[in-house]
């Protein structure tokens, strides 16, 4: 009992010498330890443009700062200084990858590619989904494989090869990205007791892979129909766990509509609003288990070159404009598809309608500075 009274007495006479700057920090510091639910949830809600940028912002500025840094990091994210943060003409742009991860064929594969911009002024948040399919000559691959390759060069390369591929064809820098293993997109949505998806287009997909039969035989079948099964999907509003928010987003061989990349990127957006909106209701904000379920399946699954001043400011950005996100998909009027030929590897891919990346350059500028009447 006496080591407690010992440190509340001394603590009184530390208190009364403290500068204004001081005590302002102290006051925050209380302030902010008395609300640390809703300091997790900006930090939370800083990684995957509504989501993926709110999950990576913790983890990696609760880990690389430490508990004691609470105070400067609060400073960010309170008074959000430019000289923190990257950024040009007042937005910071980001590039939002998901990958399969351990247990698949092709673990470093990013089927999910978004492109996200956040605006340092007026709050706006906006994210265009771009094709996996998308054909990029400098690596003779798709764009889904320049993780990979850039991996192979450097320990640190995947992300800088990623980001520079993506801003040739957007037209504009990225200053930094992310990368989520969708095992802990999977966990995540579970530990916060599912998400409500809007399913626009009910789809059967005969043809959904299942994990660890990738090389069954099948007995001699020769259509190996033992490596798939059938998942589907009824149109409307539905509740769904992680596992089945995991297939919506990965199906790629429904009939008709469903079945294009397009579609599926649009899937995905889906599911990243769904979720963004499940982590800012009361049932996930008010449970710090739920939080810290979340911080535990996130810490170890998501690599980023963020660094934690610069979570702090996005945090504070991405929450003021929680009700101004766009979400758009890279059109097909943008994009060609050459018959499958050798000089692409005999893939299905896409290139620019145009020859080169200036109208999609054209409008990702109209979208940026809010002159687009609409998503074309």
């Amino acid at each position: 009992m006496d080591k407690p009274n010992s440190s509340t007495q001394e603590a009184v006479p530390i208190r009364q010498n403290l500068s204004p700057r001081d005590k302002f920090f102290l006051r925050a510091k209380r302030r902010f330890l008395r609300h640390i639910w809703l300091a997790r949830l900006g930090l939370v809600v800083a990684v995957v443009a509504s989501v993926y940028l709110a999950i990576v912002v913790i983890g990696f500025a609760l880990t690389r700062i430490g508990i004691p840094n609470y105070v400067h990091l609060v400073s960010d994210f309170i008074f959000t200084p430019a000289a923190q943060i990257h950024s040009q003409e007042g937005r910071t742009n980001f590039l939002i990858l998901g990958k399969a991860g351990a247990g698949h064929d092709a673990p470093d594969l990013t089927d999910t590619i978004i492109f996200a911009s956040v605006s340092q002024g007026k709050p706006s948040t906006v994210l265009v989904s771009l094709p996996r399919d998308i054909w990029v000559p400098a690596i003779r691959a798709k764009l889904n494989s320049a993780y990979y390759w850039g991996k192979q060069r450097a320990e640190a390369g995947g992300l800088v090869l990623a980001k520079s591929e993506v801003e040739a064809i957007v037209g504009q820098p990225v200053h930094y990205g992310i990368v989520i293993d969708f095992s802990a997109f999977k966990q995540i949505i579970d530990v916060i007791g599912g998400i409500d998806v809007d399913v626009d287009r009910a789809f059967v997909d005969n043809k959904y892979p299942i994990v660890g039969r990738e090389n069954d035989e099948c007995g001699g079948d020769r259509e190996f129909k033992c490596r798939y099964q059938t998942v589907s999907f009824s149109a409307g509003t539905q509740k769904v766990d992680g596992e089945t928010a995991l297939k919506f987003v990965r199906s790629r061989n429904a009939e008709g509509e469903e079945g294009t990349d397009i579609a599926r990127a649009a899937r995905q957006q889906k599911i990243i609003v769904a979720l963004k909106n499940k982590i800012l209701s009361p049932a996930v904000i008010f449970s710090p288990k739920k939080l810290l379920g979340v911080w535990k399946e996130v810490k170890d699954s998501v690599e980023s070159d963020i660094d934690p001043s610069a979570a702090a400011i996005l945090a504070r950005r991405i929450l003021a404009s929680r009700n101004e996100v766009r979400q758009l998909v890279l059109s097909e009027e943008f994009l060609a598809n050459p018959q499958v030929s050798p000089r692409y590897d005999n893939q299905y891919v896409f290139l620019p309608k145009e020859g080169n990346w200036s109208k999609v350059h054209e409008w990702i500028n109209c979208l940026l500075n809010s002159n687009c009447l609409s998503g074309k």
